[in-house]
């Protein structure tokens, strides 16, 4: 199982959603364009020493994210989908993609997934920040499929 971000804007949230991969031992696809530096240092702040512990593979585009991931199943998170993500059998092999903060992602990304799932929330908010959205989706993945940790 891997985390995937489409041209995610916040450092801090790639940072954090890095050292939830490196906790929950999954890898972290980076598709790019990204919203602010690689070297900025608040990548590293967010992900303390646990980035060393992660596999982060980044892609230039989403076209090289599909075909170095070919043949796995991407999941897409987004407050567009009707169905609960709870109610979503995940497999071991899936791609659980997320959004760029502002806009989630394109028409042309959102034809290419193999499902669409959304986190339930309070009908009167707008969406939970992306590290937070990553942290709920991955916990119910894995406790499905039973690859949680420890």
């Amino acid at each position: 199982m891997r985390i995937a971000l489409f041209e995610p804007e916040i450092a801090g949230n790639v940072g954090n959603v890095m050292r939830l991969g490196a906790c929950m031992g999954v890898g972290v696809d980076l598709i790019e364009p990204l919203g602010f530096p690689w070297d900025d240092r608040r990548v590293r702040r967010a992900a303390m020493d646990y980035i060393d512990h992660v596999e982060v593979v980044r892609h230039a585009n989403f076209d090289a994210f599909r075909e170095a991931r070919a043949g796995c199943r991407l999941v897409l998170f987004t407050t567009r989908a009707t169905s609960s993500s709870y109610d979503f059998e995940y497999r071991p092999d899936d791609i659980l993609l997320f959004g760029k903060e502002s806009a989630g992602v394109t028409d042309a990304v959102r034809a290419e997934v193999d499902a669409s799932v959304r986190l339930p929330m309070k009908p009167e908010v707008r969406s939970l920040n992306l590290a937070t959205s990553a942290g709920l989706a991955l916990g119910e993945a894995l406790r499905q499929t039973g690859q949680l940790p420890g």
